[in-house]
């Protein structure tokens, strides 16, 4: 079963900040499905969303839970559908 960012973010909203940055990367990249579709087979979409994400979060602050959640699931989504 696929899990929807709200409910990665429920499901690691008692974590504090690292730790919550850890679990939500680990449940996105567990559901990654990368290797089904590759993008000209050279790279995985879910480990280049965590690093854009880590960019944005330096440049602007860190996010955390459903924010970050959300993030992820975007730049995902950007990524995949050729925008970047």
């Amino acid at each position: 079963m696929r899990l929807t960012p709200e409910q990665i973010a429920d499901r690691t909203d008692h974590l504090g900040s690292i730790n919550n940055i850890k679990a939500i990367n680990r449940l996105f990249r567990e559901q990654d499905e990368s290797h089904l579709y590759p993008i000209n087979g050279k790279f995985n979409a879910t480990d280049r969303a965590i690093r854009k994400a880590r960019k944005i979060a330096n440049a602007n602050g860190k996010v955390y839970g459903y924010e970050y959640a959300m993030l992820l699931d975007s730049l995902i989504s950007e990524i995949v559908n050729g925008v970047f």
